[in-house]
């Protein structure tokens, strides 16, 4: 766990140095896997109609849903590595 969570932090820093910008997909899936495995599952409601970055947001998180934590820093680790 402790080199997961080590590898995790490391691709959360990696992160903000990709050689170039993902595209918006692939932004949404590296946020709700972000979000998923350091808040766990999406709570709340579904931000309304006007708000359409945090509904994409949130509809990105909610599709993961019940994946757990280690599951989430793993891929999020596996997605950062695909995009250096």
């Amino acid at each position: 766990m402790a080199n997961l969570k080590a590898a995790f932090d490391k691709a959360v820093a990696d992160s903000k140095n990709l050689p170039e910008k993902p595209d918006n997909m692939t932004l949404l899936k590296i946020y709700a896997l972000y979000k998923q495995a350091s808040a766990g599952d999406v709570d709340g409601k579904r931000p309304g109609f006007t708000d359409m970055v945090g509904r994409a947001k949130w509809d990105a998180w909610n599709t993961i849903k019940g994946k757990s934590t280690d599951e989430a820093m793993q891929e999020y680790v596996d997605l950062i590595e695909s995009l250096k």
